[in-house]
């Protein structure tokens, strides 16, 4: 029943009942368009993936992608801003590479680790995810065949190069890079207690070094512990009391940590490069 003020007028709320109702038919008319419009991609998509196959070409074809990018983020107007665009079309590329073949990509594990991010910015969630527990495993599983591609880290803008990744390219001659992927790294220190209540700090020796000055001024009480990787790190977090991670926001998220600070590196520039070797 609609409610009426004192006066008898309709209230606010019902009186936009009505223009709700019209732009919300108009927003299902869109969807059910969009949806047509994808799937009629999907399936030329589909068709290339054949030709692909005829004549022995790869499915992944980074160069096409970032073409395919660069020319929807040059036509954006808005008011999707570029982050936004960007994160739509790689999941509609992801999902119609698997249209033509399910890749196999391998990372420093585990979930949500910056590895793993690295590795969904590039390839999307259409993939067959292998986490592995160090950089070695990662070259290994490529070289033995086990997966398609490797998402390694290569350099970052603070510590500079990674010198697991050299020394695996250096053994491993073979494997060559195909593509880059450049990550913001942001960190944040996750804990579920209070700030003065921190006794151990874990993350993965890069991210402390990154994060060194501001967690000696603000967690001073606290020893740093090296991890095998940042997600790991957030799992530790959740278990042990008294503990803190330094990681991304969607380790937060996953393991249910809170995030006590935000962007604590002491570089507001931090970028690590991802290599992409097959």
């Amino acid at each position: 029943m609609t409610r009426k003020n004192e006066s008898g007028s309709n209230t606010p709320s019902s009186r936009a009942a009505a223009p709700l109702r019209n732009l919300r038919a108009q927003i299902d008319k869109l969807d059910l368009q969009i949806l047509e419009l994808i799937n009629k991609r999907a399936n030329l998509a589909a068709d290339i993936g054949k030709v692909k196959t005829d004549h022995g070409a790869e499915v992944f074809s980074p160069a096409r992608e970032e073409e395919v990018l660069h020319n929807v983020l040059q036509a954006n107007r808005g008011p999707l801003d570029e982050t936004v665009v960007r994160s739509v079309f790689r999941e509609i590329m992801s999902g119609s590479r698997a249209l033509q073949r399910v890749l196999k990509v391998a990372f420093l594990g585990p979930e949500y680790s910056y590895s793993h991010l690295a590795a969904v910015e590039r390839f999307g969630q259409a993939v067959e995810y292998m986490r592995v527990g160090s950089i070695a495993a990662v070259f290994e599983e490529v070289n033995r065949g086990h997966a398609d591609f490797g998402v390694v880290p290569l350099e970052n803008s603070t510590d500079g190069r990674v010198a697991d990744t050299l020394d695996m390219f250096m053994r491993l001659p073979q494997l060559k890079i195909t593509a880059e992927v450049r990550l913001p790294i942001h960190h944040n220190l996750l804990a579920n207690c209070e700030q003065q209540e921190i006794r151990r700090v874990y993350s993965k020796p890069q991210a402390l070094s990154q994060c060194r000055n501001w967690l000696s001024k603000n967690v001073p009480h606290a020893s740093l512990h090296e991890v095998a990787s940042t997600a790991t790190a957030a799992e530790l977090a959740q278990r042990e009391p008294g503990a803190a991670a330094v990681a991304s926001r969607q380790a937060a998220v996953r393991y249910g940590l809170r995030i006590l600070f935000a962007n604590i590196e002491d570089s507001p520039y931090n970028e690590t490069r991802f290599a992409v070797i097959g």
